[in-house]
């Protein structure tokens, strides 16, 4: 496959997932299983249906392994392009951005934390991004909030939930701000990554307040679904048949995937 048709999604997998406890002293995060299969798979494989063919992987925290078995399942692919690339242990995301940006071959890319599984409009969310010829397009999701809420309207109480979904937030300092949830996954134009963020401590909070005062960006909710798995509680949910929305949605995505052979397996 010539280069110039080539989509890169960038997979910040590095992280030493400090959160899943003595699961994470094991395994990095992307190779945790989710019904027999590491996250990475199905990041890669639903990526791969979305038409992206390229795919870099800047490692960190035991990055040998990740790289051994991208190795196995890709199998020397001619259709898949693959870059892992060791960007060190304590590297902050700023450095393993910056270091591995040189690689990004399209103009366009997705870039996503190797943490999450999903399934949503994706290919229809970079279309528009394109057409809107934005920089950036933050893609927008709903997750659980781990709080009661005491629900209010027209100054009444009507309820009271706990694990509520939701997909934004009001800001008491100002009630015209509405706060949308970021999934982590957002669409970049590469002409971004000329400016020089690789001392930012913090990228998300350094980088893209930047790039929003400058550029064209824009904001789209997911349709479909997002699951983020940062904890050994979000594996169970997953994997336990009596959570019903979690365990099918897994399943789905797995047979779905299985019945396509061009599939990397």
């Amino acid at each position: 496959m010539e280069l110039k048709s080539m989509n890169s999604a960038v997979i910040l997998c590095g992280g030493k997932g400090t959160r899943l406890g003595s699961l994470g002293k094991k395994i990095p995060k992307a190779l945790v299983s989710i019904h027999n299969k590491p996250i990475i798979w199905y990041i890669i494989n639903i990526l791969i249906s979305k038409g992206f063919n390229h795919f870099i992987l800047p490692t960190g925290y035991k990055g040998i392994e990740i790289k051994k078995y991208i190795k196995k399942i890709n199998n020397k692919n001619s259709n898949y392009k693959f870059d892992v690339i060791q960007t060190g242990v304590n590297t902050s995301i700023s450095k393993r951005i910056y270091k591995i940006k040189n690689k990004i071959i399209s103009k366009n890319f997705i870039l996503l934390n190797g943490d999450a599984i999903f399934d949503f409009n994706l290919e229809k969310i970079f279309k528009s991004h394109i057409q809107n010829k934005a920089k950036i397009t933050f893609i927008g999701c709903e997750a659980i909030l781990n709080y009661g809420i005491v629900g209010i309207k027209n100054n009444k109480i009507v309820n009271f939930e706990r694990d509520l979904v939701f997909n934004s937030a009001k800001c008491k300092r100002d009630e015209k701000f509405i706060g949308y949830i970021y999934s982590g996954i957002s669409i970049m134009n590469k002409d971004i990554l000329k400016h020089n963020f690789k001392n930012y401590k913090n990228f998300e909070k350094e980088f893209y307040p930047l790039i929003i005062k400058k550029y064209k960006t824009s904001f789209k909710e997911l349709v479909g679904r997002w699951y983020s798995i940062d904890n050994q509680k979000d594996i169970k949910l997953l994997i336990e048949k009596k959570n019903n929305k979690g365990f099918s949605f897994i399943n789905k995505i797995k047979k779905k995937l299985n019945n396509e052979k061009k599939f990397l397996v």
